[in-house]
């Protein structure tokens, strides 16, 4: 008993800690806790402690199963830590504790097992592995379950190697060693213990160890084995259905290479066949669980030999019409997405020239699919029976069912393509043909009965929308008067509003139709329904944006519209409106067009001023902030081409409404919405008229370069790169006196930038760093040569450097790509180049001044970049910045190879004690050296990323387990 409490006292912490986590504690105190076990996990006491908690009798499962995923861990990323003549000790120990732990609980057998896995691949010495753990618990009943749990993890613990602290070549070896040797012993044991159990099939198990190892294995030798009969038993059993299913799909999966696999398949059709009753009978018994799971056999195997139903269509035509019968008999439509894949699949074979008499055979079978798609669209009918809440409540079944509608409707879109477009509108208009003439006179009087058979159709009218030629003659001339007498039903009018919108390209080819779509969408303006309302915006901007040539002379009538609609609206519909009178208004012609922007836009403008007199609170500052986007949709969208010698109309415009925005800029100079917009209005004013905003550029630098000092926000210097772009010496428009200001310009909003930088820590910076290095990214494309010979680019190297420092995404990248174009001006060729005056294009080639300037600056920063760059990529960086961040390493080692060496050497020598053995740095080392020697500079870039990626996941990722404690109560089985 002594022993025992002296033992229980070693490891005390770590369970008063596990407690912590599973209790009502503070969030204070559970976070504690959390790093307190976060700590131990990379420890080195935790091998020891690890067994301890498993083989001590008073530590509950929660302990104990925490203490397998820690020994996990500590075997995958710390077995660097364990001397080689200990590890026959480690795996006899897993070994024994597994026979332990053979009646359960699983979790914690399969962590072991999975230990076990990562032992044996690991330790290169051990060869007989499957023997060993078969020899060991294979003689005990009991323990058969240990095998088998270790059979299956093998394989995923393997192809999962990378995570493993191996040379390339040990794991391809070790790979052959654990797999492909022993697939034929793993076969054989598996079909001993098929043979030899009643209960096999019943065995979920048994199904799982199949799985894993179907990829290793001959498939043929799967199929045409007993094992074959057992898997298929196993369909047939509650508790082994589930694994089944993942098994026979396994199995297809590796039959998608047709003709090397053809007599496998040749084998397994009928058993599949046999299957095909169970669809009828699951779907009478309700049994909608067992019906997924036939459903996605039959659709998985149609997916593995898609190929063969296009060039065998007659036979295998049961299958597909087996995957149609899951379609039409799923009630619960839990099931149907399974079969979306298959349709597609299916589709993109048949439409293909060399496969047409397959599309004609089955042409019948995607003419029904068409019906079955639109039946499931229906809406339910609530139990309550009241319309307003279809679900009952449930919204995540209201949200899953709107989802899977859209998914619904790509099916749809498949169908357009096999059995044409017209002949799948024609179902629509049979549908609504049918309800018209059914309920059609109680609809004038008000009533909407069976509404959700008028709103399917129509939802698949507009499913199908792009899929429709301008040319359609047929359905169209015939739907396009049906729908637009739809009655006034919140979700009929909904729909037939949205599914006009889909076809207005078709309309402008078809103008007789235009008048009566237009009053049904802008009717619907006045709907009581919000979503109506929302949907007649939208409409109308697609309306507007295809018919615009149609629509241009009545310029007018469409402006009073939209004025007396507008402040009705959201915000998003105020801007889907918007898009559609700009999309008009950019068809004036040029001599009316100044007139006609002015007649739209100044009631938007002169509101806009009213509103800016009067925000005093957030609300209405976002209200502000709204309309200044309408101002910018005009100008981002109105962009008729002019000569550039000519006045810009519109730009007489913009010269009018500036000290507008102006003014709002430096009233609302600490609310960044606002300051946002008003940058992005005055962005898209260069971007839509470019070099005809010259005019405005002293404007422009006066208010960009106050406004960037007073807001200390970066969208002041986002703006200022569309000058930067625009008016470079790439433009023939453009004087040199004009590049030079631009230039002149962009060093006064970096010395305010570096000056904001040495006034405050770049975390309170993060969105005007991000603003300035895409901006410093731009001036070294247009003006490299002024520069990187200025005496700004030193300071702004450093600032590039203290911002590696930062935790956030797009900061980083920005900051990453300028010292990627930044260093690669240090070598012979610049990284821009252009073409000459015959259309040739030529590299252009640095001066050696420019070189020498890049080396030497490197030189002297090269060092913190370095230290900065391997500290993120192991610390701190987000995923998507690991390519940039060794990228510029990369770059670093192409220009000073040597130098760079010996930066990353130290940086590495600056690692906490323990976290990386001296083997791995002296590994580093001795590659690094090769690559140098050999010349394979660009090697040393994935020598440095699978450094830091395996650092990163030893000491810095979480380890398994402290998230399965704070989730929830573990329920334990055997």
């Amino acid at each position: 008993m002594a022993t025992a409490a002296v033992q229980q006292g070693a490891f005390a912490p770590v369970l008063s800690a596990l407690a912590t986590m599973q209790s009502n504690a503070d969030r204070a105190q559970k976070g504690e806790a959390h790093h307190f076990l976060e700590q131990f996990q990379k420890s080195s006491e935790a091998w020891s402690s690890s067994f301890e908690i498993l083989q001590a009798p008073s530590s509950d499962d929660q302990a104990k199963l925490f203490a397998a995923t820690t020994l996990k861990g500590k075997i995958v990323f710390d077995f660097y830590q364990l001397p080689r003549e200990a590890l026959p000790q480690l795996r006899d120990s897993i070994i024994s504790l597994l026979g332990s732990y053979a009646k359960g609980p699983k979790p914690i057998r399969t962590q072991l097992c999975v230990c076990l896995a990562n032992v044996a691949i690991q330790m290169l010495e051990w060869k007989d592995v499957l023997q060993t753990v078969v020899s060991a618990l294979g003689s005990d009943p009991n323990s058969i379950a240990c095998v088998l749990e270790f059979i299956h993890v093998l394989p995923e613990e393997v192809t999962q190697g990378r995570k493993i602290n191996l040379a390339e070549d040990e794991l391809q070896t070790r790979t052959q060693e654990l797999l492909e040797d022993n697939a034929q012993q793993v076969l054989q044991l598996l079909g001993q213990y098929a043979g030899s159990s009643e209960t096999a099939s019943k065995d979920p198990l048994l199904m799982s160890c199949i799985t894993s190892w179907v990829a290793e294995v001959q498939v043929n030798d799967v199929v045409n084995s007993p094992l074959m009969d057992v898997i298929m038993n196993a369909l047939q059993a509650d508790t082994s259905f589930d694994e089944a299913v993942e098994t026979m799909c396994a199995i297809f999966r590796e039959t998608r290479e047709v003709d090397e696999t053809l007599s496998t398949i040749k084998s397994l059709y009928p058993r599949l066949a046999a299957l095909q009753p169970r669809i009828k009978v699951c779907a009478e018994e309700e049994d909608w669980d067992t019906f997924k799971g036939i459903t996605r056999v039959f659709a998985e195997a149609g997916e593995a030999w898609v190929v063969l139903i296009a060039r065998e269509p007659a036979q295998f035509r049961p299958l597909v019409e087996s995957v149609l019968e899951c379609c039409a008999r799923d009630q619960e439509r839990d099931a149907l997405s399974q079969t979306f894949n298959f349709w597609y699949e299916v589709k993109q074979y048949i439409t293909l020239e060399r496969y047409m008499d397959a599309r004609l055979q089955f042409v019948d079978v995607y003419s029904k699919l068409v019906d079955v798609m639109i039946g499931h669209l229906e809406f339910p009918t609530p139990e309550s029976g009241n319309d307003t809440d279809l679900f009952d409540g449930d919204r995540e079944a209201e949200d899953k069912f709107r989802e899977f509608r859209h998914a619904m409707g790509d099916v749809l879109k498949d169908c357009c393509e096999v059995i044409g477009v017209s002949q799948c509108l024609e179902k629509s208009y049979v549908l609504i043909e049918q309800w018209v003439s059914k309920h059609g006179s109680q609809a004038q009087q008000g009533k909407v009965p069976e509404w959700q058979k008028l709103e399917a159709p129509l939802f698949s009218m507009r499913a199908m929308g792009r899929m429709v030629s301008k040319e359609e003659s047929i359905m169209l001339p015939r739907l396009i008067p049906l729908i637009v007498q739809i009655p006034n039903q919140e979700k009929v009018r909904f729909q037939a509003v949205m599914a006009l919108g889909r076809y207005t390209e078709w309309t402008s080819e078809h103008p007789e139709t235009m008048q009566d779509q237009l009053k049904f969408i802008m009717d619907a303006f006045r709907h009581p329904s919000k979503e109506v309302v929302k949907a007649a915006a939208l409409s109308f901007k697609f309306f507007c944006s295809d018919c615009a040539s149609l629509l241009k002379e009545h310029i007018a009538q469409i402006q009073q519209f939209y004025e007396e609609i507008l402040d009705n609206l959201p915000p998003t519909s105020q801007d889907e409106v918007t898009e559609g009178v700009a999309a008009v208004l950019a068809k004036q012609p040029l001599d009316s067009l100044y007139q006609s922007f002015k007649l739209c836009c100044d009631p938007v403008v002169k509101r806009l001023m009213a509103m800016a007199e009067v925000a005093n609170d957030k609300d209405s500052q976002l209200a502000v902030a709204d309309r200044l986007n309408l101002v910018t949709i005009f100008i981002q969208l109105v962009t008729p081409y002019v000569e550039p010698s000519q006045a810009h109309p519109a730009v007489k415009y913009c010269e009018e409404i500036f000290p507008v925005l102006a003014i709002i800029a430096e009233r609302f100079i600490s609310f960044v919405p606002i300051i946002e917009r008003v940058c992005r209005c005055w962005r898209y004013m260069i971007l839509s008229y470019r070099t005809h905003t010259a005019p405005l550029l002293p404007q422009f630098a006066d208010k960009l370069a106050a406004g960037f000092t007073a807001s200390r926000q970066g969208c002041f210097l986002w703006a200022t790169d569309s000058l930067v772009r625009e008016f470079s010496d790439v433009n023939a428009n453009v004087s040199q006196a004009t590049v030079d200001a631009i230039y002149t310009f962009y060093e006064q909003q970096a010395t305010s930038f570096l000056r904001q930088l040495n006034d405050l820590p770049p975390e309170e910076l993060p969105d005007v760093i991000e603003d300035f290095f895409r901006l410093s990214t731009d001036v070294l494309l247009y003006h490299s040569n002024k520069l990187l010979l200025s005496s700004l680019i030193a300071p702004i190297l450093s600032a590039a450097s203290t911002s590696l420092t930062l935790l956030k995404e797009e900061p980083l990248i920005a900051t990453l790509h300028f010292l990627r174009d930044f260093l690669a001006y240090g070598n012979e060729d610049a990284p821009s180049s252009s073409f000459d005056q015959d259309g040739q294009y030529r590299l252009q080639t640095n001066p050696p001044e420019i070189q020498q300037a890049v080396k030497k600056l490197a030189l002297h920063e090269g060092e913190n970049v370095v230290k900065r760059c391997m500290t993120g990529l192991m610390y701190s960086f987000p995923a998507d910045c690991f390519p940039d961040a060794s990228g510029v390493l990369l770059a670093l080692f192409q220009l000073m190879p040597e130098q760079t060496a010996q930066w990353v050497e130290a940086t590495i020598n600056l690692l906490p004690p323990g976290t990386v053995s001296d083997q791995e740095k002296n590994r580093l080392g001795r590659n690094i050296g090769q690559r140098l020697q050999s010349g394979e500079i660009r090697k040393i870039r994935s020598l440095l990323q699978d450094f830091t990626n395996a650092y990163r996941r030893r000491n810095v990722a979480p380890r398994e387990g402290l998230g399965r404690l704070e989730a929830s109560k573990f329920k334990f089985a055997g």
